[in-house]
């Protein structure tokens, strides 16, 4: 829970219009609107959502969100996570794919909210690494992830095989 009253909880299927909603947002805000293809269809085949009578059990899928309610009864924002490995550590750990918190209700400290339960989530799995990526221009992200004691992983290069590379790739 939020110190304003606000709660955090896994996603339901019954969530998948939000998580959506939430996405063309973000996408919006990182100027990246065209570029998403995700259809609430696609959303509830390949996310895992917590069952809503026994939300400890999760149907099969490749990534989780937490949903932040606000006290006002919003859903105001998401983080969207999913497992990787370190073979260094020999232990899983957390990557944080997307975390978006509406414009209304930022500098609530709901950001932070976030990625507590993103890092709770690896505590909770024996994990050692929650780790995520953000945009080089987005300054204000990165001072906030800094606040929070996030180190930039500089000697790290981002690379990404998709459409007709992967394609070539695969064959």
């Amino acid at each position: 829970m939020a110190s304003d009253g606000a709660t955090i909880r896994h996603a339901t299927r019954e969530d998948v219009p939000t998580i959506l909603s939430l996405i063309h947002e973000l996408a919006l805000y990182e100027k990246s609107s065209s570029s998403v293809h995700a259809t609430e269809e696609l959303l509830t085949k390949t996310l895992s959502h917590a069952d809503s009578s026994a939300p400890d059990n999760f149907t099969p899928g490749y990534a989780k969100t937490f949903l932040l309610t606000a006290p006002e009864g919003d859903i105001c924002g998401m983080a969207l996570y999913f497992y990787n490995y370190s073979t260094w550590t020999g232990v899983p750990g957390v990557y944080l794919e997307d975390l978006f918190v509406q414009p209304a209700y930022r500098k609530r400290g709901y950001g932070k909210t976030l990625i507590k339960a993103c890092a709770k989530e690896v505590v909770r799995i024996g994990g050692k690494r929650l780790e995520w990526s953000c945009l080089a221009w987005n300054n204000p992200s990165l001072e906030f992830y800094a606040s929070l004691g996030a180190k930039k992983k500089d000697e790290w290069v981002g690379l990404r095989a998709e459409g007709e590379e992967l394609l070539k790739l695969a064959e």
